[in-house]
């Protein structure tokens, strides 16, 4: 995923926008697309706002069918925290009865720079619809995930600048016994993203999620730290794909994968947007390729010397 476009696709679907309301368009059968419903979050007076547009998509499409929905930007999103959002589609559970994905905060810088979108308690949404398998996130100022029990939850992501350890620890401590996919994008402390390898510690020590097949631990500024917790995660061993991109990761975090357990077993290493030398992407490669494991190295980082000795890293998502 990536924060410059627009989801395309949720849950196998392909993303539609629903239309302004003085917008003629064809839709599309209910069930055939992710419904991605969006107001403007820079709004003038008259606008449609996201509550008013989300009222009119429940009297227009056949609820019954909907089967994911993305929520794209609101009225000032920088401001208004998701919490409204929140309860409108609370409020609709008992019609959106099909509905297994939902992605909150679907924006681009344009319409609210990641660090800048307003969350909340997301984990009432679970709740409400039990029959959940997706659910996504943008976003991490003011974002709340208290531990939570959800039996048919297979993916979960949760994208921003900076992941407060507190959340880290929310997930870390639910109970999502159908979890295949978790991806979380810790960030950087200077957007809150405060967390330690130690608040993952159920999460590595495989004792939560005992379904999980896909890992990322992704966008961190302590990345090496994080490598070096996953090289002797007991989790690892039953992961299929690993990602560790879009962080902070050097000669020192590459060295302690290798130097850990054995990561043979896995189909898919993603590394892009590191901080290798081509000496240590190579060793990496050697390792891994020659036993059917696709690498992902693209996108290397080079840091900015600032004169004094000193060289800036920066992850590849902060603000």
């Amino acid at each position: 995923m990536t924060v410059g476009t627009y989801l395309q696709e949720l849950h196998g679907l392909p993303v539609f926008d629903f239309p302004e309301a003085d917008v003629q368009v064809e839709l599309p059968a209910t069930d055939a697309v992710a419904w991605r419903i969006s107001a403007p979050t820079y709004s003038d007076p008259g606008d449609e706002l996201w509550g008013q547009r989300f009222e009119r998509f429940l009297k227009t499409v056949d609820t019954g069918r909907v089967r994911a929905l993305v929520v794209g930007g609101w009225d000032e999103a920088y401001e208004n925290s998701s919490a409204d959002i929140v309860t409108a589609l609370i409020g609709a559970n008992d019609r959106l009865t099909a509905l297994e994905a939902v992605f909150l905060g679907d924006m681009t810088g344009e319409d609210c720079e990641i660090s800048w979108i307003i969350q909340s308690d997301v984990t009432p949404l679970l709740a409400a619809y039990p029959a959940l398998r997706e659910f996504g996130v943008r976003g991490g100022s003011q974002l709340a995930f208290p531990s939570v029990r959800h039996s048919g939850l297979e993916t979960l992501v949760v994208e921003t600048g900076g992941l407060p350890a507190e959340v880290v620890r929310g997930i870390a401590g639910s109970d999502l016994p159908a979890l295949r996919k978790l991806e979380l994008w810790l960030g950087t402390d200077e957007y809150g993203g405060d967390s330690t390898p130690e608040d993952l510690a159920p999460l590595l020590a495989g004792t939560a999620f005992p379904a999980l097949r896909r890992l990322g631990l992704c966008d961190s500024v302590i990345q090496d730290a994080v490598a070096a917790a996953v090289a002797g995660a007991p989790v690892v061993a039953r992961l299929e794909r690993l990602d560790l991109s879009m962080g902070v990761l050097t000669d020192e975090g590459a060295a302690a994968l290798l130097d850990g357990q054995p990561l043979t077993h896995l189909t898919h290493l993603d590394l892009s947007h590191h901080y290798l030398s081509e000496a240590m992407s190579e060793r990496v490669r050697a390792a891994l390729v020659p036993y059917g494991v696709t690498v992902d190295l693209s996108d290397a980082q080079v840091g900015e010397d600032d004169g004094d000795g000193d060289v800036w890293r920066y992850v590849a998502v902060a603000e």
